[in-house]
């Protein structure tokens, strides 16, 4: 029998870190790193031909990448990253199924869902990680500035993980919002490890803002991605995959699986919020549906000049501000709320 590692701690038995639960999740994503390094040398090595050919929209872009051998690293970015977006949709779609009511098409438990979802977001992490790292190392090997090792490591490191480090172009932006990704899918994905100090309900609140560094992650890829950089079939596919994301997040704001999570079973204030959520997430899927419809998906036109962003650093630092508030608050309110009696 498979134990509910949703369930609070008993009384007496919380400890800090579950050490334990990491080691034998970390073993379990084994295979399932295996395959994402699989998946991310076959993308790398889909890069480095279309570069070989000639037919990479990135080398229209960025002319001077058109040499794979001595830009291999940056190849080795965009491949974790295109891998890393591949996971994060994987462990967020068994994410979503494991916290919506069973169907009954469904043969898999759920609590092996959930060991995939645990192990599926280690990787996803891992691959985020990699993505930037192979950045700050072609950055390093780049030194466009002539600096020495000591200046040119310092300034890759700026670049690639303070956030607000990179200051030029459309980066400025993108790697902001995929570097705010990065560190909150870390403490987000291992809050699991921390539930019996913070007490499962605390956990799950937690856990539920994943989906926003998703969203990042997605905004960051179409907004940068230089391999759909311009309007056409494979951008379009790219919004597509987030339909199932968004249904299901529908699905599961409808039918939880938790019974306490449902509307009828809550107070005024989180059936507002519920509804709002239901709303808001139907007007995103038929927004999906008319990127999908239209072709209109964002992506820059060859040969016209591209307008200026109407999303500023600024922009971004207020929305994280809000979002950091909403989760503390959140925190507050789930940890002060006492558990009914059973």
């Amino acid at each position: 029998m498979t134990r509910d590692t949703t369930r609070p701690a008993a009384a007496g038995h919380r400890r800090g870190f579950d050490w334990a639960a990491l080691r034998s999740d970390a073993r379990g994503a084994i295979p399932d790193a295996t395959a994402a390094l699989a998946a991310t040398a076959a993308i790398f090595a889909w890069l480095y031909a279309r570069v070989a050919d000639g037919g990479s929209p990135t080398v229209e872009v960025m002319p001077m990448l058109a040499d794979p051998d001595r830009y291999w690293m940056y190849w080795l970015c965009q491949a974790f990253g295109w891998s890393a977006l591949l996971w994060a949709w994987i462990t967020v779609m068994l994410g979503l199924i494991r916290s919506t009511a069973r169907a009954r098409w469904n043969p898999v438990p759920p609590a092996r869902l959930e060991r995939w979802h645990r192990t599926t977001s280690l990787t996803t992490i891992g691959l985020m990680f990699g993505h930037a790292f192979m950045f700050f190392a072609e950055l390093v090997r780049g030194n466009e500035h002539g600096l020495g090792w000591a200046g040119r490591i310092g300034t890759a490191f700026v670049e690639t993980f303070v956030p607000g480090g990179y200051a030029t172009g459309t980066g400025q932006v993108a790697i902001l919002l995929g570097l705010i990704a990065l560190y909150l899918a870390i403490p987000l994905g291992l809050a699991f490890y921390l539930r019996h100090r913070t007490g499962s309900r605390v956990w799950l609140a937690l856990h539920r803002f994943v989906i926003v560094v998703y969203a990042l992650s997605v905004w960051h890829t179409l907004l940068y991605g230089t391999n759909v950089w311009f309007d056409g079939w494979f951008r379009t596919a790219v919004w597509l995959l987030q339909l199932p994301v968004a249904a299901l997040v529908l699905v599961r704001l409808l039918a939880p699986a938790r019974r306490n999570e449902r509307l009828h079973t809550r107070g005024r204030l989180a059936r507002a919020l519920g509804w709002t959520a239901r709303i808001g997430t139907a007007a995103a899927i038929l927004t999906i549906l008319a990127v999908a419809i239209t072709g209109r998906d964002g992506g820059r036109t060859r040969g016209v000049e591209g307008a200026e962003m109407n999303v500023t650093q600024g922009m971004v630092w207020i929305a994280l501000f809000l979002l950091l508030l909403a989760i503390t608050t959140t925190i507050a309110l789930v940890a002060r709320k006492k558990p009914k009696p059973t």
